[in-house]
């Protein structure tokens, strides 16, 4: 269907009328008309019932404008795309490792080829320092896990946060509970010491690293169990429930945190960010 006939049919839907629309459109009545009768010859159904004094819709013509609607909308926003000037200059994201090593590469890779005169500068670390970067404008633009009992930010996605340890590793009884921690304050962390201080759990930290990595590699290697993402569980690791008699963990919630003021180059990350919760595979909590 061309474009040009769904925007003179949305125009007389709207307008009521041939002689509205074609003063909207900046047309002659006559090739408006035409213009509607050559789209229900090409849809081979009637889209208007027309007396003298009035024109109104079909059931046809109903169903139709819904569709020519979303159509055209498509048209205009492609058609701004095409034609804006090209993004420049720089943006400073923040990542932490969760998302750096999971699904933000492919999306860089998608907005760099959008807008090759943007720079990226990409810092990897934990969520509150560099959330802490973002408030004091060091970077633009952080993805990162919401804080505990927090709603600042645009949640992307949420997942379970798990007890993870190696596959041979068994809990003592009696014995304190090994913990491998991120050595900063994290989300993690927090919410890990926050349920053990509430259970009645001996424990003990035996191992702390500043990355994912660190803490994932002391809990493979049989040391200590450590708190994880769920989608962060990897070969040789395996996940401790409640019937382990550890206690349960909140969800992660991994959110989206902006200036007060992005440019646009910023504006156009956070876009291509927010639709990866609309695209990764998450786990289901429970």
């Amino acid at each position: 269907m061309e474009f040009e006939l769904l925007r003179s049919f949305v125009a007389v839907a709207e307008c009521g009328g041939f002689h509205r629309a074609a003063e909207q459109l900046n047309l002659t009545q006559s090739t408006v008309s035409q213009q509607i009768k050559r789209l229900e010859l090409e849809t081979k159904r009637p889209l208007f019932r027309r007396t003298t004094r009035t024109v109104a819709l079909t059931d046809d013509g109903e169903m139709l404008l819904g569709d020519a609607r979303r159509l055209l909308q498509l048209e205009e926003a492609a058609r701004r795309r095409l034609t804006a000037p090209p993004l420049s200059g720089a943006v400073r994201l923040g990542a932490v490792e969760e998302v750096a090593g999971g699904s933000l590469p492919p999306a860089l890779g998608r907005f760099a080829s959008s807008h090759p005169n943007v720079k990226l500068e990409v810092q990897i670390g934990l969520s509150s320092p560099l959330i802490e970067q973002l408030d004091a404008g060091r970077l633009d633009v952080v993805f990162a896990k919401r804080p505990l009992g927090t709603s600042r930010g645009r949640l992307v996605w949420r997942e379970p946060l798990v007890w993870a340890a190696a596959e041979a590793f068994e809990l003592v009884a009696g014995a304190a509970v090994p913990l491998a921690l991120y050595r900063e304050r994290s989300v993690s962390r927090e919410a890990a010491l926050n349920a053990l201080r509430d259970s009645e759990l001996v424990w003990q930290i035996v191992c702390t690293s500043p990355s994912l990595t660190g803490v994932r590699a002391a809990a493979l290697a049989g040391l200590a169990i450590t708190p994880l993402p769920a989608s962060a569980i990897v070969a040789g690791l395996r996940v401790l429930g409640v019937e382990s008699g550890l206690p349960l963990l909140p969800d992660l919630e991994f959110a989206i945190f902006e200036r007060k003021r992005p440019d646009a180059a910023a504006a156009a990350l956070t876009a291509v960010l927010v639709t990866l919760g609309q695209t990764a595979v998450r786990p289901i909590a429970g």
